[in-house]
């Protein structure tokens, strides 16, 4: 009978070693997708993330339409959109069962910059889109001096580029003749470089080589996008299905933590809460 209760015992506790090492080396998995403008802000905050918590994080991009798209189709646990969903991703959703929770997690603002030599301080997102599509050609035709515009833009695949894209050229094409740079920190140096060139970063980016342009009489800032009063700006979101619980619900209150507000801000977008 003695025997028998230490091979018990033994089973006991061989089986509680055994669960506490799978519970240890099985960490939970949290799948986000979609757009490629939120991704680098994902990516900064999940690597934190990780380093504090049991779960992996699988990030990858793909756009905000598929990103809305998988989770309406069940395929990932959390989308990533630089937009709001439309209403017929949201009618398709419904017919599905789902129920997208938007959760707005940081902003977007691009400021337009120059030379610090050059004397415009000012621009209209009228006179924006006539110099990126090569109708206004020279300073003096926006109050500045008699010299030709070098321009500078930023490549196709870039989100940056996309809101340009979108609030700026109006899904007009960019000027042939713009010099393309393919990162925020390219277009800091070729613009800094230049005195008559103009170009755009995210704020993150400003330093005293470059001057920052107004648009519409509004200096773009984390104040006036927020208030909505600066024009070249938009949220950024993670959409669930449904309210969120358990690892998305964490991730998601991560985000809105003031270290991952700080870490959004660290990867050049504009917190919604003061990190």
């Amino acid at each position: 009978m003695k025997n028998k209760c230490k091979k018990v015992s033994w089973v006991v506790v061989f089986t509680l070693v055994v669960l506490a090492f799978v519970g240890q080396a099985m960490a939970e998995q949290l799948v986000i997708m979609g757009s490629t403008t939120v991704l680098p802000v994902a990516q900064k905050i999940a690597e934190a993330y990780m380093q504090e918590r049991n779960v992996s994080v699988s990030l990858s991009g793909g756009g905000s339409g598929n990103g809305i798209k998988a989770i309406i189709d069940g395929t990932t646990d959390i989308a990533m959109a630089s937009r709001f969903i439309k209403d017929k991703e949201a009618e398709l959703a419904c017919t599905k069962k789902v129920y997208p929770v938007p959760f707005r997690i940081a902003l977007d603002c691009i400021i337009p910059v120059v030379h610090p030599a050059n004397g415009v301080a000012d621009l209209t997102l009228a006179q924006l889109q006539g110099i990126y599509t090569g109708k206004i050609t020279n300073w003096k035709e926006v109050g500045g001096k008699d010299e030709k515009i070098v321009v500078v833009s930023r490549d196709s695949s870039s989100g940056t580029f996309e809101v340009w894209g979108e609030l700026v050229l109006k899904e007009e094409k960019v000027a042939p003749t713009a010099i393309t740079v393919a990162s925020n920190g390219a277009m800091v140096q070729t613009v800094g470089q230049t005195t008559s060139a103009i170009g755009y970063i995210g704020l993150g980016y400003l330093n005293n080589t470059l001057k920052q342009v107004k648009v519409e009489g509004v200096l773009g800032s984390n104040a006036t996008t927020l208030s909505g009063q600066y024009a070249i700006s938009r949220g950024l979101f993670l959409f669930t299905n449904g309210w969120p619980e358990g690892d998305k619900l964490d991730f998601i209150n991560y985000v809105f933590s003031a270290k991952g507000q700080k870490l959004a801000q660290d990867a050049g977008s504009v917190p919604v809460l003061v990190p």
